[in-house]
């Protein structure tokens, strides 16, 4: 509710302005005294009522666990505390190092989506331990969060965020306080998960394995065990996939009724891998005709080096469509 102020006191003394830890009397003209009720006078503008927003975010060290994706934690935020619902991501690992703007969220960006928050002790920096042969965990530079509101709050912009476990027993030596940031960018609108989130462009790395089960010309294979037999497999007609060969090739559709497909060798077959998979399925035909046991050792000497298919895209998390993305 907007209203003109006539007048102020501060105890009984007239004042033409009143600021942050003042007590002050205002005389609001055309307003029934009936509906005043506890709430938040401001200059029209300054404040927002949000029901979700983004925060950048740092850990707060003494905070004991790691902090969970889907997680809820008492979020203190403006004049009230509420329970949140959080989901964590960072910048594409290609720009862990990249310089951050303070107090400005990039949604043109592609953001990796996070399990959890990152940090030295996080089983997501698990890999970057094995790959950083000195031992330091490559962490960003900068790290956001999600934050869905229980309830909506009213807040000012760029205004300080704290997350908190309050449930945790007072008594327990241990820090209570979980997170701290700036909300940077608030969603008013209650239906922000249609107008608004698809514009933040959160994205998973997804990656499926499977292998090939023989050749079919110099320049296509059949592969199985990429999808399950109930798999729409046109869908990923024309996604690119890599042989552990070497060689590059495309899903060019399904084959049969079983879950296997067809994949187009655009520059052929090594000749290696020709012969190699040859081998495979001239040794699967003889134990075919064999007995139990000759079946079971040809399987194991298959396996041994079977020729795998990977299949490398990446989805975003708030796509309504479900595209699969490949660079």
């Amino acid at each position: 509710v907007t209203k003109k102020v006539k007048s102020m006191q501060m105890f009984h003394t007239p004042v033409t302005y009143a600021m942050q830890g003042d007590r002050v009397g205002i005389c609001v003209t055309q307003f029934d005294p009936k509906l005043l009720e506890r709430g938040l006078i401001c200059t029209p503008e300054s404040l927002h009522t949000i029901h979700a927003a983004i925060i950048s975010l740092k850990k707060i060290q003494y905070f004991r666990g790691a902090l969970q994706t889907k997680a809820k934690f008492h979020i203190t935020v403006g004049h009230e505390t509420v329970m949140g619902r959080v989901m964590f991501f960072s910048p594409a690992p290609a720009d862990f190092n990249e310089e951050i703007q303070e107090n400005v969220f990039d949604f043109e960006k592609d953001y990796l989506y996070q399990e959890e928050y990152l940090s030295k002790d996080s089983n997501s920096s698990e890999e970057n331990k094995e790959n950083d042969q000195a031992g330091e965990v490559q962490l960003p530079r900068q790290q956001w969060a999600l934050l869905e509101f229980e309830k909506p709050v009213t807040c000012p912009k760029l205004c300080l965020v704290i997350g908190s476990k309050l449930d945790t027993d007072i008594h327990a030596n241990t820090c209570r306080l979980a997170f701290h940031g700036v909300l940077l960018q608030g969603m008013e609108d209650k239906n922000y998960m249609e107008t608004f989130l698809p514009k933040l462009k959160v994205y998973k790395l997804k990656h499926k394995e499977g292998q090939v089960e023989r050749v079919m010309d110099d320049y296509s294979v059949i592969g199985r065990s990429l999808f399950k037999k109930e798999t729409n497999i046109q869908i990923f007609v024309g996604l690119k996939v890599k042989l552990s060969t070497g060689e590059d090739g495309i899903i060019d559709g399904g084959f049969g009724q079983s879950g296997k497909f067809k994949i187009r060798i655009p520059d052929g077959l090594k000749p290696d891998t020709k012969m190699l998979l040859t081998v495979a399925s001239k040794k699967k035909t003889k134990a075919g005709k064999g007995d139990a046991a000759k079946e079971d050792e040809s399987s194991k000497n298959d396996s041994a080096q079977p020729v795998t298919i990977s299949l490398l895209f990446k989805r975003y998390v708030f796509d309504t469509q479900k595209k699969m993305i490949q660079s």
